[in-house]
């Protein structure tokens, strides 16, 4: 099983304990803004969710982290890396994503949990690239991508809603973890 336990923070796999509080993260609109067209997702479709998201672990060998606080054991969310099939234009890529509940913004999480899942994707799964999709106007995923180290590729429209899309990227060869 694997897990990576940084300063304040557990990634691993997902528990069945998850699915209702990873569901009350995905009913949060100002949660949900962001992604997709922005609808909220209720416990049925975050169980889909979750079950997609170990089916990649199972596939890919690489997936959508848990993210756990070390001092509470709250399930803040999810971070990970996960291929965009979404995007044809960068389908053959593997992206990072995170989503945590808004009780958890402003308090690096999200940074932590990405600068970790970067480490994994070079030193466990070997990868020498990772790229990040964004939303134009998603600030906040902005800076943590700026943490990162990760620089604007192109930008792009979703296949489906047409919105403005960034996508940056990151040589894992060059990255400091």
């Amino acid at each position: 099983m694997i897990e990576i336990r940084t300063p304040r923070l557990l990634l691993r796999r997902w528990h069945d304990d998850d699915l209702a509080p990873m569901a009350d993260i995905n009913a949060d609109p100002q949660v949900m803004q962001w992604v997709d067209d922005g609808s909220v997702r209720d416990l049925e479709r975050t169980a889909e969710d979750i079950e997609r998201w170990e089916e990649e672990w199972d596939e890919e060998g690489f997936g959508l982290f848990a993210v756990e606080l070390l001092a509470s054991g709250e399930l803040a969310g999810f971070t990970g890396l996960s291929v965009p099939e979404f995007l044809p234009e960068v389908a053959s890529d593997v992206a990072i994503s995170w989503r945590l509940g808004s009780p958890f913004w402003g308090q690096g999480y999200a940074s932590e949990a990405a600068h970790a899942t970067l480490e994994f994707a070079l030193q466990d799964r070997g990868l020498d690239r990772v790229i990040s999709i964004i939303r134009a106007g998603d600030d906040a995923s902005e800076n943590v991508i700026r943490k990162l180290g990760m620089v604007l590729e192109r930008e792009t429209e979703h296949p489906v809603f047409g919105f403005p899309l960034h996508v940056h990227a990151i040589d894992l060869t060059e990255f400091h973890g």
